[in-house]
């Protein structure tokens, strides 16, 4: 699957949230703004750094109509514990076979020490109202990721 870029038709998801309810991005058309963020596994440094901050930033990004949701390979139960843990507040899509991960091009083959391997490459989609993509970030760093995304949804706001 080749990376998806900006200003194209954001493809369409269905998956289960942490609570095995469906979540589909047409839930949201014409009515919110989605930060679909891909993320390796739960509650691993760098996964937990980045869901803490999207946590910390939920009100304002509720506040620019705007829902989070974090992507990855985990299963519904794990989700759950992550959340618990950590008191987040974002929901956590179980992409347990991949369909998610396939169709935004984030499950990619990485190689490191010379040796390769099949990895959700941490990636970061801002959704419109419509259903277009505002940006499309492959191999984002966590540390003030969130933040950096919520700067470009003010934009939106503002724009």
């Amino acid at each position: 699957m080749s990376q998806l870029e900006k200003n194209q038709e954001a493809p369409f998801f269905r998956a289960v949230n942490q609570h095995n309810k469906p979540v589909y991005l047409a839930d949201y058309q014409g009515e919110k703004n989605v930060v679909l963020y891909f993320y390796p596994k739960d509650d691993t440094p760098g996964c937990t750094v980045e869901a803490n901050d999207f946590t910390g930033l939920a009100d304002e990004f509720a506040a620019l109509d705007t829902v989070v949701i974090g992507v990855s390979k985990d299963d519904c139960e794990s989700h759950r514990a992550f959340i618990a843990k950590y008191g987040l507040n974002v929901q956590l899509l179980a992409d347990t076979d991949g369909t998610l991960c396939d169709s935004y091009g984030t499950w990619q083959e990485v190689e490191k020490d010379g040796i390769k391997k099949w990895k959700i490459v941490r990636s970061t989609f801002i959704i419109d109202k419509d259903g277009k993509l505002v940006e499309a970030m492959y191999g984002v760093n966590h540390e003030g990721h969130a933040q950096a995304v919520l700067d470009i949804v003010k934009g939106l706001a503002a724009a």
